[in-house]
């Protein structure tokens, strides 16, 4: 569910005010992490590389209470439910956005990746989840990136966590990470807490 709340009876009054105004509102942090333990899952259990991602980024997401809220058009919104937006090469060779919401089982979550994303890849449609508070993802598997600073634009002000593709060594497995998000939403600290929630999710992974 979507309820608008009064920012300056929330936990984020004073970042509100100073950044919901702001021309560049967006941070992005970089993180390498090691992602021996999703490789070996995916294989073990036939699971997509991105769609174990998704479920780590929203499992450690659904566990921080700013993730459930969103600055909007000038507005601060609070969800109850967290789902993470999918970047999908539909058959038009386009790209359409998959919305999948998070389930704790990530045996549910891996089966919705899938039908879903499918489902959005053959009709070249976007969906979304009107009623749940989004983190968009990206993953580029083409190349090694280093980072990802993706625009700002003023319309999408959601978390966003991208990736390219993972790289192999001796005895692990890692992948740089970009985290982009909104000031008013969440500091820095928030974001780090995330990010070493992530990796914790990932090696948690059996």
């Amino acid at each position: 569910m979507k309820q608008e709340i009064n920012p300056q009876e929330s936990v984020r009054a004073n970042a509100f005010s100073m950044w919901m105004t702001s021309p560049m509102p967006m941070v992005t942090l970089m993180k390498t992490l090691d992602v021996s333990r999703i490789v070996k899952v995916s294989k073990k259990r036939g699971m997509k590389f991105t769609a174990l991602m998704c479920w780590c980024i929203a499992k450690a997401a659904s566990d921080i209470d700013v993730f459930y809220l969103l600055p909007e058009n000038g507005r601060l919104y609070r969800y109850d439910r967290i789902a993470v937006n999918v970047v999908v090469q539909n058959v038009k060779g386009d790209i359409s956005l998959c919305d999948v919401p998070f389930s704790d089982d990530i045996e549910q979550f891996h089966a919705d990746y899938m039908k879903l994303t499918c489902q959005v890849a053959e009709i070249c449609e976007s969906t979304a989840l009107e009623d749940y508070m989004i983190v968009g993802t990206s993953a580029l598997p083409q190349t090694e990136l280093d980072c990802i600073v993706n625009q700002y634009s003023g319309r999408y002000n959601n978390p966003f966590v991208a990736w390219g593709r993972y790289r192999r060594g001796w005895f692990k497995t890692t992948l740089p990470v970009s985290f982009q998000f909104h000031h008013a939403q969440m500091d820095g600290g928030h974001a780090a807490c995330f990010l070493e929630r992530l990796q914790k999710e990932i090696t948690r992974l059996r």
